[in-house]
């Protein structure tokens, strides 16, 4: 994976000068959208804004990468004269992978609690019950488009499925934040996937999220080029790892109860094995495979906020990157939640961040690797300690290796679905490179 460095102190913030009155229907075909991320100073989490209802009004989502679907609270002030919930064994709720079906014991029926209404099981990472039903139901969705380096029209899609939440889901998660936006592989009802059916371009979608709270990353949807400045296509270098499909059983209980196997909507790759400054690291192989359980192997997310390691492979890493660090950088007591951390005083600091020893995580091939240099490598603390940018896994159980979202952080990375794959940059990129985007 590349350690390029993309910086977006700059345009994006234009996102957030949006009205209302922009977000009007057209009839262009657009091939390129695009979603302000603003990473979330207490959760760490990674929020975008979209814009819903009739009229519209804007939403703020978090992003969660393997998520089905885009789901919104409910419960508080949704207002709009275009919902429509999802009738039982309709289209809509196919598409949506509805597990039950039936009505709302209200007086009166609302957004979220109708009659004849089918529902799906939302998650939430964020929470440790993270889970509740959502009614499924279709509303106005508008997102703005980009033609290489300039803003254009806005895109909506009218009849946009989504799950509308009446319980307390929103739980954990940042300020003013009302739901998440799902961009789940094989999912037919996830953001990406709508898009690209109502305007016919390629599912796929790249995502580069910035390492400060203060400026904003991106996530673009259809085709490429993906013009960070005037002068610089981020997707020009990419090479690839395929996404492996896993299946997940669910239970419907309509017409009939029933578990049936559909694809899971994560994004899992293969990790072969890791390196640091060049030398592989022993590590217990059968863990790195995702197993029938949908345990073991490595998952990309963005609802983790750094990268979680199985004990052993945690353990290995850990003693790893100690023993290539330099002599005079001394190991300094452990802070929550990070175990490995050390005096900053003797670390020098390069536009790639901190000098520390590189680590790859080495995909299907040997030459197909996603480098982690010092600036995802290590985080401060606190004044004079930096730690080890990884966290031991919490749970007895799970996958191996969890990508989470500080090692993502200013790289770019696309998410090819109608090839299975996802591309990413082994060229590093200076910032000074980049020219600034007219405002």
């Amino acid at each position: 994976m590349s350690s390029s460095r993309y910086y977006f102190h700059f345009y994006f913030l234009l996102i957030l000068i949006i009205s209302t009155n922009c977000l009007a229907k057209t009839t262009f075909q657009p091939k390129t959208l695009f979603l302000a991320v603003k990473k979330d100073p207490s959760t760490l989490q990674y929020i975008t804004q979209i814009y819903q209802r009739t009229p519209l009004v804007p939403v703020k989502l978090a992003v969660h990468l393997g998520g089905e679907s885009l789901w919104v609270d409910c419960e508080k002030g949704y207002k709009s004269s275009t919902y429509k919930p999802a009738l039982c064994y309709s289209n809509q709720c196919n598409l949506a992978r509805s597990t039950t079906c039936g009505n709302c014991y209200e007086n009166n029926t609302r957004p979220g609690c109708n009659n004849n209404a089918c529902y799906n099981v939302v998650p939430n990472p964020a929470m440790d019950i993270n889970s509740a039903e959502g009614e499924i139901a279709e509303d106005v969705l508008s997102i703005r488009s980009i033609n290489g380096s300039i803003l254009g029209p806005v895109a909506t899609v009218p009849r946009f499925v989504f799950s509308c939440i009446t319980s307390n889901l929103t739980q954990n998660l940042g300020k003013n934040v009302k739901g998440m936006v799902g961009f789940g592989q094989q999912s037919p009802v996830s953001l990406a996937t709508q898009f690209a059916s109502a305007f016919r371009f390629s599912r796929q979608f790249a995502i580069c999220l910035s390492s400060s709270t203060e400026r904003n990353g991106v996530i673009f949807i259809g085709h490429s080029p993906y013009f960070f400045s005037l002068a610089f296509d981020a997707s020009r270098d990419l090479i690839y790892t395929p996404i492996i499909t896993h299946p997940r059983y669910i239970t419907i209980t309509y017409p009939h109860y029933v578990r049936i196997k559909r694809d899971s909507p994560e994004y899992y790759i293969q990790v072969s094995f890791i390196k640091i400054n060049g030398k592989n690291l022993a590590l217990n192989k059968t863990l790195l495979s995702l197993d029938e359980n949908e345990e073991g192997g490595t998952r990309i997310s963005t609802t983790v906020p750094y990268t979680e390691l199985e004990a052993s492979i945690y353990s290995v890493v850990s003693k790893a990157f100690i023993n290539e660090m330099p002599e005079e950088v001394k190991k300094v007591p452990a802070m929550q939640p990070f175990k490995t951390c050390f005096n900053s005083t003797y670390i020098g600091m390069s536009r790639l961040g901190y000098n520390a020893p590189e680590i790859n995580l080495v995909f299907h091939k040997p030459n197909v690797y996603w480098t982690i240099i010092g600036a995802n490598s290590l985080v401060r603390v606190s004044d004079g300690v930096i730690c080890l940018a990884f966290v031991e896994r919490s749970k007895a159980s799970g996958q191996a290796i969890v990508i989470g979202g500080y090692q993502m952080q200013d790289n770019l990375v696309e998410f090819d679905l109608s090839r299975s794959r996802i591309d990413h940059d082994l060229g590093l990129q200076s910032s000074k490179d980049m020219k600034m985007l007219p405002e």
